[in-house]
């Protein structure tokens, strides 16, 4: 028996960090969406314990094995789709795929919102995400109305099946240098804080742009490269705008039609669709 787990990336455009002492409690609220890349998991008999990723390394993998204590003999493959620490939430993506992945081929009993709370606490452990298992149960464009782990935090999605979604990726953030350090915490939840509750009050495509914009500028996270690309966006009738992917030295926007970003013809820029589905899963 083999099970395929595709997870899709998520991108957060603004955030805003609730630390408590309970992991599955511990977390973000903001907004971000869905991409349809993400990490594909496939979970496979074996006679040993074998994993092979086509990037990064074993932590994530590591990491819930010893939360579910899982030491038998499978096979764990991972396909990530996205480029790693960019911002596109791959941990979290790879953390529940597994999770899922996992529960299915060892008959384990547990339900989406427990293998999410094994993905959540893995984040958590490893300081490589807030936000991102529980948004990636959702579907479009995602509002985190409550911070902590899938049955713990709330979400809102919202699917919009025109969008098309164009990033640039100029290196690696580490997300635990950020969101460990006190300064960045105190700037990132009091930005965070008040555009996340602008949002809840008049949730739009239009204002998830101009707030997650607002959110870049007042993080002061941005590199020149990143600043610079996000203004040219910004001054694009066609594109409907533009930020900094959270967190992560990515650049994203949003149009209606490929045929908008193909015509800059700027070399390293990926395009996607706005993933409507959220999570697949097969078993052959």
């Amino acid at each position: 028996m083999d099970i395929s787990v595709f997870v899709p990336g998520h991108i957060t455009g603004f955030f805003n960090i609730e630390n408590n002492a309970n992991p599955l409690k511990n977390g973000s609220c903001g907004a971000g969406f869905l991409v349809n890349r993400g990490v594909l998991t496939d979970i496979s008999s074996s006679d040993t314990l074998e994993i092979e990723v086509n990037q990064g390394d074993y932590t994530v993998i590591n990491e819930v094995l010893k939360i579910l204590n899982i030491e038998k003999p499978v096979k764990i493959t991972q396909d990530i789709q996205l480029p790693i620490g960019a911002g596109f939430g791959t941990s979290a993506s790879s953390a529940l795929g597994l999770a899922i992945g996992l529960n299915e081929f060892f008959n384990l009993g547990y339900n989406l919102e427990k293998c999410g709370q094994i993905a959540h606490r893995a984040e958590i452990n490893l300081g490589s995400g807030l936000g991102d298992v529980i948004a990636q149960t959702g579907k479009g464009i995602v509002l985190r109305t409550k911070a902590g782990a899938p049955g713990i935090g709330e979400i809102k999605s919202f699917v919009n099946e025109k969008l098309v979604v164009a990033t640039k990726t100029f290196g690696e953030i580490d997300t635990a240098s950020v969101i460990q350090d006190p300064e960045y915490k105190k700037i990132i939840s009091d930005a965070g804080f008040e555009l996340k509750n602008r949002f809840v009050e008049n949730p739009s495509i239009g204002n998830f742009l101009d707030f997650s914009f607002e959110f870049s500028k007042k993080t002061d996270l941005m590199s020149d490269e990143v600043s610079e690309l996000i203004d040219y966006f910004n001054s694009l009738d066609d594109i409907l705008g533009s930020s900094m992917a959270m967190l992560g030295n990515t650049v994203f926007a949003f149009a209606y039609n490929e045929d908008v970003f193909k015509s800059l013809n700027i070399e390293g820029l990926d395009i996607y669709e706005l993933d409507n589905i959220g999570i697949k899963y097969d078993k052959h």
